[in-house]
């Protein structure tokens, strides 16, 4: 009876995994230990007509729910057996576009996405979407031939990457600098041509090259700019401090303008009151 039961549960809670509607599970565990699984939920990747994508229809398979253990080749990794995987991308959340490819760097890496993502990989053939939707796990994501790293290990490893080579790092440097340069050149060389040279319609186009084009700024000139704008700041506070000196002048002629006048209503006051009471004296 018991038996009974137990078989039950385990064929109801592989039939019963929850997913969003339109996706299908597939469980993952991290190691062969794991008891848990953790789902990744995939679908075919499709888009409204009229809508424009850059990933390949029919043959691009979208990935919810991707760990953060879990990287772009690990992933390739799992669902290489439904086929031939030309490509993975790891994304923050769903895009119609593919991100900007830029040449790998051993010292200057993108941030990583903190947290779970979303996945875009790309099949070679139509049947690699199919056979993924139809895989029924779990996949193992760290194995004794494919070992990843967790926990102290993975701290310890991102520790020991941090500490560069310099002189790796200035060769590095160099060699794009060198094509950041010839890059320039190829453009400044190409805009030259072009300058002053009408297209098919007759519109000649406008470029930052002129009749005296502006020499790049040095230290020196920089320098010079700093002084220059300290002066005038200098001489602004200097003419607001006089303004505020011939303010409260102003406002002191003013008082005592109005003090004096005072001064002047009493003593005409003063007077007649003097003068009223000798009058009334003479008479009495």
């Amino acid at each position: 009876m018991v038996a009974r039961r137990g078989r039950r549960s385990a064929r109801g809670s592989d039939e019963g995994i929850p997913s969003p509607p339109g996706y299908s599970a597939i469980p993952v565990k991290f190691s062969g230990k794991q008891q848990a699984s953790h789902y990744l939920y995939v679908r075919e990747h499709r888009v409204r007509e009229g809508t424009k994508s850059s990933w390949p229809q029919k043959r691009t398979l979208f990935v919810l729910n991707v760990p953060p253990y879990c990287t772009e080749e690990c992933l390739s990794r799992l669902l290489s057996p439904c086929g031939p995987v030309r490509s993975v991308e790891l994304q923050e959340k769903p895009d119609l576009a593919e991100s900007p490819k830029e040449p790998q760097s051993k010292f200057f890496q993108p941030k990583p996405i903190p947290g779970f993502q979303v996945a875009y990989v790309v099949f070679q053939k139509p049947g690699g979407v199919s056979a993924a939707l139809a895989l029924k796990g779990p996949l193992l994501v760290s194995t004794e031939s494919h070992p990843v790293k967790s926990g102290v290990h993975k701290w310890i490893s991102d520790y020991r990457d941090s500490v560069l080579d310099p002189e790796a790092l200035r060769a590095e440097v160099d060699t794009f600098m060198e094509a950041y340069d010839k890059k320039v050149a190829e453009e400044e060389a190409k805009a030259q041509e072009e300058e002053g040279v009408p297209d098919e319609e007759g519109w000649v186009k406008v470029t930052r090259r002129g009749r005296r084009p502006v020499l790049p700024r040095t230290e020196a000139a920089s320098l010079r700019v700093l002084e220059r704008e300290r002066r005038k700041r200098a001489r602004k506070e200097l003419l607001n401090f006089y303004a505020w000196q011939h303010r409260e002048t102003k406002m002191e002629r003013t008082h005592l303008c109005s003090i004096s006048s005072q001064l002047t209503t009493l003593e005409g006051f003063l007077e007649a009151s003097t003068s009223s009471v000798c009058s009334m004296a003479l008479r009495l």
